[in-house]
């Protein structure tokens, strides 16, 4: 199963602790049913992180150790991308869920992201996004949506079917903005691509960022791509090579002082002593959190999330949950199980 193959990317790594030997038993079935080949990548216990081993440039207290985990296992996967030079890697945590449809998706992705950083056919430097690659002094008002049935011709890329040139794909988060209209370096064009059916309904969808602009000013099943713009949680990105390396120098040897999800807002949106860098995200995301029955102590290896009991397991926002519909695929039914299907919707 080679994954650069079509829409996918060269390899997929899986972030994970090796003592969530349920985690590892959840993704490793989720990949095999989606035809996907994952490689797991060690979780860090934040405590075993020598002092000396963590970049610190300003004053400021030690991380928390969840968070100092956290990081070092992300920059761990990093690093083997960086080490075996690989072309494109898709980088998962190991608690994420994705629809059944996922190679679809990715497709559509891919044809947006080229839409927005390719060159229009045959006119070197001229882009669709005429605020790309940053917005110029004469760059101002509103841009105009670019739908995504209605998508130009631009130059076929070269080195990914993504497009050239990009470091970042954030495609699993909690909440992602658009690009502020006040930001001066990131570029403020979007893809949207209206009547996606593999977007749940509205009153299923959630973000930590507010306010949330897709649901707010969209019409339902909008999906959106775009720059990043405060991403929130890293439970998904694909990197390039170039961005691999880029990663290993502006978030592994520069001042840690947050958590790993902010340092990548950081990497994208050029703060903190960091350098601007080509992302791009998708909202709402194809890489989502399950919430698998039982103990709600077991949701997290961060954060407390209490000592409650879930009787149902679920995963936000995704319609045709692979790990929902493991019965059916298993069985090699078509029937799927809709988390989310229209009719609920009021």
């Amino acid at each position: 199963m080679a994954n650069f193959i079509g829409y996918l990317f060269h390899e997929i790594l899986v972030v994970g602790l090796p003592s969530r030997t349920d985690r590892r038993d959840g993704m490793f079935l989720q990949a095999a049913l989606s035809n996907l080949d994952i490689k797991f990548v060690d979780g860090i216990n934040g405590k075993d992180i020598p002092q000396k081993a963590i970049p610190i440039t300003t004053e400021h207290e030690r991380m928390n150790d969840a968070s100092l985990g956290s990081w070092r296992a992300h920059m761990n996967a990093i690093q083997e991308v960086v080490r075996r030079n690989l072309t494109t890697a898709l980088i998962l945590e190991d608690d994420v869920d994705w629809d059944v449809r996922i190679r679809h998706q990715l497709k559509d992705f891919a044809l947006s992201t080229r839409a927005l950083i390719q060159p229009i056919t045959g006119t070197p430097g001229l882009y669709v996004d005429s605020t790309y690659p940053s917005p110029s002094s004469q760059s101002s008002g509103i841009l105009p949506d670019i739908p995504f049935n209605g998508l130009p011709s631009t130059d076929p890329p070269k080195l990914s079917p993504y497009g050239d040139g990009w470091d970042l794909f954030w495609v699993g988060h909690c909440g992602m903005h658009f690009p502020f209209d006040n930001n001066p370096t990131l570029p403020k064009g979007r893809v949207i691509h209206f009547g996606d059916e593999t977007v749940a309904g509205k009153r299923h969808l959630w973000t930590f960022n507010d306010p949330f602009t897709l649901k707010d000013k969209y019409p339902e099943h909008t999906r959106a791509v775009h720059h990043v713009q405060e991403g929130v949680c890293s439970l998904g990105y694909a990197i390039s090579q170039a961005g691999a390396r880029k990663l290993l120098y502006e978030v592994g040897l520069k001042d840690v002082a947050d958590a790993f999800d902010i340092l990548l807002r950081f990497f994208c949106e050029g703060a903190k002593g960091r350098k601007h860098h080509n992302c791009l995200t998708v909202q709402p995301a194809l890489f989502h959190h399950h919430r698998a029955a039982g103990p709600l102590s077991a949701s997290s290896d961060i954060s407390d999330h209490g000592s409650g009991f879930r009787d149902k397991g679920s995963t936000d926002m995704v319609r045709w949950s692979v790990r929902l519909n493991a019965d059916v695929l298993l069985e090699g039914g078509t029937e799927m199980i809709d988390q989310y299907p229209d009719n609920d919707d009021t």
